[in-house]
């Protein structure tokens, strides 16, 4: 199905899971706020057009972290298709609390081993870009992609859709 002006269209792309250990934080920044970055160990992704993984410490995750707590995130990582292509992929979004407590809660989870975090009281959204040579996956390059998140205690999961 093709999106219309009226009626845009998401197919299913793929899903990423990637796993995080190492998270180095800058606090007090003089525009106020901190920045993040949260570096990728590992990871997989799947969907009906391709498979592989993430190519460990070939980037992460920089959020910056506003008054508001809202993280701003520019993460930047390379993926090896299961046939050798690499990936190149950049996805910049949000994630936010829905309630004043859910950044902390979030934290608490993924840092101190506190309790999981339902996923309707945070929003983490992405819009990825992809760079990849010419060939079976250069689609990915001329696609707009939208990305639904959610935080696990050990990285993140996002499920990625195109926009037919």
């Amino acid at each position: 199905m093709l999106s219309t002006m009226d009626k845009p269209h998401l197919e299913f792309a793929f899903e990423c899971r990637l796993k995080f250990t190492r998270v180095l934080s800058i606090p007090g920044l003089p525009q106020g706020g901190m920045r993040s970055a949260v570096l990728v160990d590992e990871g997989t992704f799947e969907g009906p057009r391709l498979r592989g993984k993430a190519i460990p410490n070939s980037g992460g995750d920089y959020a910056h972290f506003g008054e508001d707590d809202t993280a701003r995130f520019d993460a930047r990582y390379c993926l090896e298709e299961d046939d050798g292509t690499i990936i190149y992929m950049q996805n910049r979004g949000f994630l936010w609390g829905r309630s004043p407590d859910a950044m902390n809660r979030l934290r608490a989870w993924a840092f101190d081993n506190g309790p999981a975090v339902d996923h309707a009281d945070y929003y983490l959204r992405g819009q990825p870009t992809f760079e990849v040579s010419a060939g079976k996956h250069d689609w990915l390059t001329r696609h707009v992609f939208v990305g639904v998140g959610e935080r696990k205690p050990d990285g993140n999961l996002l499920r990625y859709y195109a926009l037919t």
